[in-house]
C-alpha cells in the first residue's frame, strides 16, 4: 500500500514553503505516495499549497490575539470545532504519519492526532519555539529542530537536528556570480550590498536604506534592494532619482539565487528560512530582526548566529541610527567579512528536508 501523508500548518511562508518542501522531498523517495495538507481557512497556504500541487482542507481556527477581542472569546469554540474537524480529517485520510509544521492549523491537528495514537513528528523552524508546537511537545514521537539547546521546549530523546528546508535553486550559487553581476546590471569591481526584509518587506530597514542610499554609493557600493510591498508606493520614485546609478530596487526578487551569488554583504530580516538561506550561501550578514514576531523568536533567532560572531545585528529601533555604521564598517573590514562568512557556513544545514523525510518513515517502519 502507498504510504499517506498528512501535513498540517502554515500561516506564513516561513511555514508553508518548508512544509512543501519537506512534502516534495517525500514525493521524491515515494513517487506512489499520497498527501493531504491542513490549513487555516483565509490563510496563504490554502494558496500556495494548491500551487505546489497538493491537495488541501482547511481548519476555522485563528490564533489568539495580544488584546482583548471579540476572536479571542470565540477563540475556544474554533478551537473544539477545529480538533473535530481535525478528528474527522484523520479518521477518513488515515495516515501513515501526521506531520506539523507550525501555525494555527497544526495545533489541532497534531493534538487530534497524538490522541488518536499516531506517528507524529513537529519541525520547528526557530531557536525559540512556538505556542502550537510547544503545545503538543511532550506527546509527538519526533521533533526535527533547526538549533542547539532545544531541550527547553522538547522531551531530548524526541529531537533530531536537521536544519530548515529550503528551496534548492535559491541556495545553489556557485559559479553564477558573473552572470548574477550582469543580470543586475552591476560592475564586477565594486561591492554588492543585498537588502531584504522578507517577502512583505520591512519598512524600518527600507527608510533606513532610503535615507542612507547616498552614502552607500558614496563608499562605492553598489545597492540591490528588495523593498517588499509595503514600499511599493515609494520604489519606483527612489529608482527614478538614481537613475544611472548602481542601485537596483525590486519590489520583489524571484531570482534569489542571482541576488545571493552577486551579494558581497546581506542586511536581511531574521526570519528562520531567511536565516538557514544565509546560513547555506556564507554571505557576511548583518540582522535586523523583526521585533513584533511572536515571542520575538527573530530576535533569538539572530542572537544564536551573533554568540558565535557568525553574524551582526542592529535592533530594529536602532536602524535608523546604527544600519549605515554597520554597514560601512563591516565593508572596510575584509578579516571581518572573512569571519562572519566562516562561521555563518558552520551553521548550515543544507540536507534538512531529505534528513527530516528520512525521520518521517523511520516513524512509519517502527
Amino acid at each position: 500500500m502507498p504510504y499517506k501523508f498528512l501535513i498540517s500548518g502554515g500561516g506564513t511562508g516561513g511555514h508553508i514553503f518548508p512544509a512543501i518542501a519537506i512534502a516534495d522531498q517525500l514525493k521524491a523517495m515515494h513517487p506512489d505516495a499520497e498527501f493531504l495538507f491542513v490549513g487555516a481557512n483565509g490563510k496563504m497556504e490554502m494558496e500556495k499549497v494548491p500551487k505546489a500541487g497538493y491537495e488541501i482542507v482547511g481548519l476555522n481556527i485563528t490564533g489568539i490575539q495580544r488584546k482583548l477581542s471579540l476572536a479571542n472569546l470565540m477563540f475556544p469554540f474554533r478551537l473544539i470545532a477545529s480538533l473535530m474537524k481535525a478528528r474527522g480529517i484523520l479518521k477518513k485520510f488515515q495516515p501513515d504519519v501526521v506531520i506539523g509544521v507550525g501555525g494555527f492549523a497544526s495545533g489541532p491537528v497534531l493534538r487530534m492526532a497524538t490522541w488518536m495514537k499516531l506517528p507524529a513528528l513537529i519541525q520547528e523552524q526557530n531557536s525559540f519555539a512556538g505556542i502550537t508546537n510547544r503545545w503538543v511537545a511532550k506527546d509527538v514521537d519526533r521533533a526535527c529542530v533547526a538549533y542547539d539547546n532545544m531541550e527547553r521546549f522538547f522531551p531530548k530523546q524526541a529531537i533530531v537536528k536537521t536544519g530548515n528546508p529550503v528551496r534548492k535553486a535559491v541556495v545553489t550559487i556557485e559559479g553564477k556570480r558573473t552572470a548574477a553581476l550582469e543580470a543586475f546590471g552591476f560592475s564586477s569591481d565594486k561591492p554588492v550590498l543585498l537588502v531584504v526584509g522578507g517577502s512583505l518587506g520591512a519598512r524600518s530597514i527600507n527608510l533606513a536604506i532610503k535615507k542612507d542610499l547616498d552614502a552607500l554609493l558614496k563608499a562605492d557600493l553598489q545597492v540591490l534592494w528588495q523593498t517588499g510591498n509595503s514600499f511599493k508606493d515609494d520604489a519606483p520614485i527612489v529608482q527614478q532619482q538614481y537613475e544611472g546609478q548602481p542601485v537596483v530596487i525590486k519590489e520583489f526578487i524571484f531570482d534569489m539565487d542571482n541576488a545571493y551569488a552577486a551579494a558581497d554583504m546581506v542586511v536581511s530580516r531574521a526570519g528562520a528560512i531567511a536565516v538557514s538561506e544565509l546560513c547555506i550561501v556564507g554571505k557576511p550578514t548583518i540582522l535586523v530582526p523583526f521585533p513584533f514576531a511572536a515571542e520575538d523568536h527573530q530576535t533569538k533567532n539572530a542572537e544564536a548566529l551573533v554568540k558565535t560572531n557568525a553574524a551582526r545585528m542592529v535592533a530594529d529601533k536602532e536602524v535608523q541610527a546604527q544600519l549605515l555604521q554597520e554597514v560601512l564598517a563591516l565593508n572596510e573590514d575584509a578579516q571581518l567579512r572573512t569571519t562572519l562568512s566562516q562561521n555563518i557556513k558552520q551553521h548550515a544545514l543544507p540536507k534538512a528536508a531529505e534528513d527530516i523525510a528520512t525521520e518521517v518513515i523511520k516513524l512509519i517502519r517502527r
